[in-house]
């Protein structure tokens, strides 16, 4: 997610899950060619992680491919699910699932660069192109030429008139196409994303189909992340203060190399939803972490309101 699941969220998420694969967010091509690939490429214990790629220059893309494995990266993702107009304006995204031959060689590019898995998140169909057949006929170039992992938003994109937080509100879910999907291609794995909010619904979900993906769900709520790895796993809950000390501690190590308070602290501003002080823990890291001279008072502060006594009692 765009602006969400960067190096420092996804150093959070991996306290809560050992088992989880994190994604990043999407980056395109040209930034990892022409930009401080260094910054984009920087992950630090929150391995299995993949990295999500945006592009559709197979050659462009094979060389992306390389850096993401040099970087230690587990999986790569080839995104065209993404709905946005500024992502559409660069030939990528969602509008590439008119072209599958075309994201079938993209694939097959990356796929002969890297001996990592290389995967496809897509949507179930474009604008009036929403049938289960378009979907099918998307998938079959892919597949053989060798994809067997599809993380699919159940939902189709909208590709003109709808912002891309309405692209994932108002084009009505079809879980039964990754159902049906699944079926007819076996040998693959197709991944669930899209509406899954609860505990409940995501192991239903995980009764009928290989995985799942989650991603504003968790991001704002991030202990339904550790919630899910008990229910999946069977590893037992962290304890919510002990995960909040290991960040902070990350967070001063990160502080002391330069990086501004705001840019780990915004990932935990849902970290106690549904818990007493929750609410005068958002507001004042909200209005407090974007000060120049921010530092880690901000967060202890903020954790004063909530109280490491209610913390441990309803963790």
């Amino acid at each position: 997610m765009m602006g969400c699941t960067d190096r420092h969220c996804r150093y959070l998420l991996r306290l809560l899950s050992p088992n989880a694969l994190l994604y990043s967010e999407m980056i395109v091509t040209g930034a990892l060619i022409h930009g401080d690939a260094a910054h984009f490429l920087d992950h630090q214990s929150d391995e299995p992680a993949a990295l999500q790629l945006g592009g559709s220059n197979p050659a462009d893309l094979a060389t992306c491919a390389r850096l993401i494995a040099q970087a230690g990266y587990q999986e790569i993702n080839l995104n065209v699910g993404c709905p946005s107009d500024r992502v559409q304006y660069g030939g990528i995204g969602a509008c590439l699932m008119a072209e599958p031959d075309l994201v079938a060689g993209c694939f097959s590019a990356m796929q002969s660069a890297v001996s990592i898995p290389v995967t496809v998140k897509c949507r179930i169909g474009i604008d009036d192109s929403d049938g289960f057949n378009f979907f099918r006929d998307f998938i079959r170039p892919s597949y053989d030429a060798g994809c067997r992992v599809f993380i699919v938003h159940a939902r189709k994109a909208m590709l003109a008139g709808l912002s891309p937080r309405d692209n994932r509100e108002i084009p009505p879910l079809h879980y039964d196409y990754v159902h049906r999907i699944q079926d007819e291609f076996p040998a693959a794995v197709f991944i669930l994303n899209g509406g899954l909010k609860t505990r409940t619904e995501s192991v239903a979900e995980l009764a009928r189909i290989p995985g799942i993906m989650l991603g504003r769900a968790i991001y704002s709520s991030p202990w339904l992340l550790a919630e899910l790895e008990q229910d999946i796993h069977g590893t037992p809950l962290p304890d919510r203060f002990d995960v909040i000390e290991s960040y902070r501690q990350y967070m001063i190590m990160q502080a002391a190399q330069g990086e501004h308070i705001k840019h780990m602290a915004k990932h935990l501003l849902g970290y106690f939803r549904g818990l007493p002080g929750a609410r005068a823990f958002r507001r004042y890291l909200s209005e407090n972490m974007f000060h120049d001279k921010a530092g880690i008072e901000v967060l202890d502060q903020a954790l004063s309101l909530v109280g490491t006594t209610n913390l441990r009692r309803t963790a």
